[in-house]
């Protein structure tokens, strides 16, 4: 008899989380999933409610203990759990902080009871700052907002913790993650979940800037075959960049989805590009990205109803969302 094989899944039910629990699931993995549903949806993982090698807990990460039955037995730990955007982050700092940074010690805790193989910690390329590019791991840390500094601090704990007690633990530093199941409900935040909601309501693009900032936008499914290799690989107590390693311009973006814009100022502690440098993980995981922007974009236009029911984000709106930003940033 084969041995099962048990992941965990924190934040399992979001955009990110739920790919991996797709990806887990057709590598013929037991998936123990914990998401309070603060951010995700059960919709998320519709398709395998009849997955008997599928559980879901909805509980907050720091409800966790170090002798948790969910995470008994499993191999890997995956840890998305968390809450993202820039803007409440400088409203709610206590709350970044307390979910990002002890909700991710409570995930380690739990790892740890449970004598996991290797837990993965999603970490952030907002930990980078404002960085020249293209930028490497070795680049300087300048968080410039309460979140970017909580997804960091969550990171720190995550190597500690492998450090102390000896938990290999590796980290992807996501760069500019799109794909299907992105958010469609909350604050004013990506570009892409903006830009679609206008789209399927047949707005105008509310453009910040020239539009000639570049993203190194990355799609999903890349992005969480970088989370397995992550864990699959000997390696330990390693970070790694997940972009592309190829910008593209807003107005790109604005050129492959179709349609009139509105212009607005540029913001603050934005930069004007945001660019991966990849060599690390594929020379240390053999990964590369797959999905160019043209077809994550048409994969995206094709389940564009998914963005009808989402909050439109006018010049009016998104200028009231972002007074926060302007005055705490500028």
């Amino acid at each position: 008899m084969s041995e099962q094989r048990l992941a965990v899944v924190t934040g399992g039910a979001g955009f990110i989380g739920s790919h991996m629990v797709d990806l887990l699931l057709s590598e013929g993995f037991t998936v123990h999933v914990v998401d309070n549903l603060s951010g995700g949806r059960l919709a998320n993982l519709a398709q395998h409610q009849r997955e008997a090698r599928l559980q879901v807990e909805e509980r907050d990460v720091r409800t966790l203990t170090a002798d948790e039955s969910l995470f008994r037995g499993a191999t890997y730990v995956f840890h998305f759990a968390g809450i993202g955007d820039i803007v409440p982050s400088i409203e709610r700092p206590v709350d970044y902080m307390s979910t990002n940074v002890m909700g991710t010690v409570h995930a380690l805790e739990a790892a740890r009871g449970a004598g996991v193989r290797k837990f993965v910690y999603a970490a952030s390329s907002s930990c980078y700052g404002l960085a020249p590019v293209p930028t490497a791991e070795d680049a300087a840390i300048l968080p410039e907002y309460p979140y970017a500094l909580s997804k960091y601090q969550g990171e720190q704990a995550a190597f500690h913790w492998g450090k102390v007690y000896r938990m290999p633990v590796n980290a992807i530093r996501i760069f500019n993650a799109y794909g299907t199941r992105f958010r469609t409900t909350g604050t004013y935040g990506s570009v892409f979940g903006v830009f679609l909601a206008q789209k399927a309501n047949g707005k105008p693009f509310t453009r910040v800037g020239d539009g000639s900032q570049r993203r190194d936008w990355i799609y999903v499914t890349d992005v969480v075959r970088a989370f397995y290799a992550a864990a699959t690989t000997e390696r330990s107590q390693e970070f790694f960049n997940v972009g592309t390693g190829n910008p593209q311009t807003v107005n790109r973006l604005i050129e492959l989805l179709g349609g009139d814009i509105v212009n607005l100022p540029k913001r603050p502690g934005e930069p004007d590009c945001t660019w991966a440098e990849i060599g690390k993980i594929q020379r240390e995981l053999g990964w590369s990205p797959m999905i160019p922007l043209e077809e994550g974009v048409k994969i995206m236009l094709s389940h564009l109803d998914d963005w009808r029911e989402a909050p439109i984000w006018d010049a009016a709106k998104i200028d009231d969302a972002t007074k926060a930003w302007f005055k705490h940033l500028a």
